[in-house]
């Protein structure tokens, strides 16, 4: 599959439970997004208590160059009402979601062996995805044979609440892109970091671009570039401002320059930018892999949320009989 195009294979039919023989199954289309949206929303309030997804994240990711509607995605209808989706991106990540009104009713179940017969069809050997500790869906996939690849935390500066400031070395400074030249050095940066620990292929520029610069509703603001003495991109953030929350959603530094507190610098910039423009709680997520948990504890960012990455073995789809 390269990196500008989606290749098209034969779509995985989901096979409804007997018990939902009022339903009806039939791929995604961009007109969705907000259906999406909506329904991943109740069910965040239900399990964690507050909804942290918006359509904007929707249509980033839908609109990444190496994603495809028509195969790689799947949604349950109750007459117009969505209740349940599936998708799956480069034959490993997957998102499911059942509205909680319809929980039970074995939607979940169909929809984790759908997500597995789309791995197998795109070349995956393992797909997984991240679901609220101590949720329905979580024992859900642990019944069925899932395990735990790794923890995730959700961590909040309450509203009001502050953080030193970090002044940056002598030189250092942080601003807004300029050009394509610095977009493509963030790019470089952002990806360099997150593959020290992250087990998957590069992200293209594209890819990348698809979720940042061509979020819908982006601003140059939320991008904040440390650069160095010599004007090089040595570190980076990414925050978004939504129903009154900053959420940093991308930090990272070049590896040879960490160690001077740009990371906490560019944090704390990030959510003071987030807060000019409406951000009155500041949010950042890490995990397990990361081993920066402490380090937001310490700087009194406190844990709302707590979300585990559940994955297991493909499964292919059936083989249809034939007369």
């Amino acid at each position: 599959m390269n990196a500008t195009s989606v290749e098209r294979n034969e779509p995985v039919d989901l096979a409804l439970p007997a018990g939902a023989s009022d339903l009806a199954a039939r791929a995604l289309t961009r007109d969705d997004a907000a259906a999406v949206a909506a329904l991943i929303g109740a069910c965040e309030l239900h399990d964690v208590g507050e909804v942290l997804i918006e359509e904007a994240d929707i249509v980033g990711d839908w609109q990444r160059p190496v994603f495809d509607l028509a195969t790689q995605s799947v949604g349950v209808l109750d007459g117009d009402r969505l209740v349940a989706y599936a998708e799956v991106y480069k034959g490993r990540w997957a998102d499911a979601a059942v509205d909680p009104a319809y929980r039970g009713r074995g939607l979940g179940t169909a929809l984790s062996r759908w997500t597995r017969a789309v791995g197998a069809r795109d070349g995956g050997t393992v797909v997984g995805q991240p679901v609220p500790g101590d949720s329905a869906g979580e024992r859900l996939l642990s019944s069925l044979g899932y395990r735990n690849l790794w923890t995730s935390w959700v961590l909040e500066l309450p509203s009001g609440g502050t953080m030193t400031p970090q002044p940056t070395p002598e030189g250092y400074s942080i601003r807004e892109p300029r050009d394509g030249a610095d977009l493509r050095a963030t790019w470089t940066v952002n990806e360099d970091a997150f593959l020290e620990w992250s087990e998957r292929e590069r992200t293209t520029y594209e890819e990348w671009a698809a979720t940042v610069t061509e979020r819908p509703g982006y601003e140059p603001w939320q991008l904040r570039l440390m650069v160095d003495p010599a004007g090089e991109v040595v570190g980076m953030a990414f925050v978004i401002v939504s129903s009154g929350c900053a959420y940093v959603d991308k930090l990272a530094v070049r590896r040879d320059q960490r160690g001077r507190g740009l990371a906490r610098a560019l944090l704390v910039d990030a959510f003071e930018v987030g807060r000019s423009h409406g951000g009155e709680r500041s949010e950042v997520s890490t995990d397990s892999r990361t081993g920066a948990l402490g380090l937001y504890e310490k700087v009194g960012m406190q844990v709302t949320s707590v979300w585990r990455h559940w994955a297991a073995d493909v499964e292919p789809a059936p083989v249809a009989a034939r007369d």
